[in-house]
């Protein structure tokens, strides 16, 4: 990520920005896999999550953050921080019987 995007959005408020879209789209889809999934191996919660990641794209584009500067480090850490969000999250409702 670039220190200084055309809006003004310094480094450490991108950073922020990403890394909170991330999390709350990680556990939301926790819930959402919780809800829909039957166990923990059924592979709809999988599909769930990516479509999590996936939905976090236009989002990021949308508020300035999606731009030339976001390279491929930064797609695979916006999906690993979704994953491991929703990986923990889930693993915790599924252990609590929610």
């Amino acid at each position: 990520m670039a220190t200084e995007s055309a809006d003004g959005m310094s480094s450490h408020m991108r950073g922020l920005t990403v890394t909170t879209i991330t999390a709350i789209a990680g556990i939301g889809a926790a819930f959402v896999s919780n809800a829909v999934a039957s166990g923990a191996t059924d592979t709809l919660a999988l599909l769930v999550v990516l479509a999590a990641i996936f939905a976090q794209l236009p989002l990021l584009r949308g508020i300035g953050i999606l731009d030339d500067d976001f390279s491929g480090k930064d797609y695979l850490y916006v999906s690993f921080m979704t994953f491991a969000l929703w990986f923990v999250s889930w693993g915790i409702l599924l252990t609590s019987g929610a």
